[in-house]
């Protein structure tokens, strides 16, 4: 496929490596607009305006949402003959998308960082897409990891909520049971290790069992064991639940002021 990418910060970086990774794409087929030099995969073309030549596969948008208008005036005469616009923009919804680009079908995404890694999600809201261009979105997004498309821009923008800081949540959790074993007897290097297993080999174990985690939490749990102690004390008063709830909440309320420009 040939991509022409207009930004391309920390998250279209991990995008592009993962496409190149994983053959979907060659370096020599990627050209990329970008308002500063970024130290890019080799082989990639980067510059200030996109090139001279046949319209591309697919455009990929990876700017901040409030340069939508002003990267729009500049690029949509040369984006108007692709058959596809690829946006990870929060807000942009696919409305907003087709008339600031007016030709493209465009897709809105919501991608998280372990796409790098080919074991990211990628939320997607374009409703009444064209089959075709459907197809050749999926066979773009396939490699980053989970590929959810939803109608619903509400269940659309709290999936990508969930998804997009979700890993975030989880590094912190990480941390904080690191700085459990360093309270208990571990040094740092020894309980980040652990810690870092542990968290990897049981998310691995929940994908692939048909139990859900609630479940799989109490087949751990022996009664009157150790396991079953701690879970006691995030269980007390729905503790944990609630507060990742409150945390959750607090990330669709900001997406909704961003999404109105706040």
């Amino acid at each position: 496929m040939r991509l022409w990418m207009i930004g391309c910060g920390n998250m279209a970086s991990a995008m592009l490596r993962r496409w190149l990774a994983s053959g979907v794409v060659a370096a020599e087929d990627v050209d990329v607009v970008n308002r500063q030099h970024r130290v890019l995969p080799v082989g990639v073309r980067q510059a200030r305006e996109l090139p001279d030549a046949p319209p591309p596969d697919a455009v990929i948008l990876g700017i901040k949402p409030q340069q939508l208008d002003a990267v729009a005036a500049v690029h949509r005469a040369r984006v108007a003959a692709a058959p596809l616009l690829v946006s990870m923009l929060a807000g942009a919804d696919p409305a907003r998308l087709a008339a600031a680009f007016p030709g493209p079908v465009p897709i809105q995404t919501m991608p998280n960082l372990p796409v790098e890694l080919g074991r990211g999600v990628v939320a997607v809201h374009a409703p009444d897409t064209p089959a075709a261009a459907r197809a050749v979105a999926d066979r773009l997004l396939a490699p980053l990891g989970l590929v959810e498309w939803f109608d619903d821009a509400a269940r659309f923008a709290a999936a990508g909520a969930l998804s997009g800081t979700g890993p975030a949540f989880l590094f912190r959790f990480i941390d904080a049971l690191t700085a459990g074993g360093v309270a208990t007897g571990l040094s740092r290097k020894e309980a980040e290790a652990v810690a870092l297993a542990t968290v990897d080999g049981a998310a691995a174990m929940a994908s692939a069992s048909e139990r859900s985690p609630a479940e799989l939490a109490d087949a751990v749990a022996s009664p009157g064991g150790m396991t079953r102690a701690g879970l006691d004390v995030l269980d007390r008063d729905r503790a944990l639940t609630a507060l990742v709830e409150e945390t959750l909440c607090a990330v669709a309320r900001r997406g909704a002021e961003m999404a109105a420009g706040r």
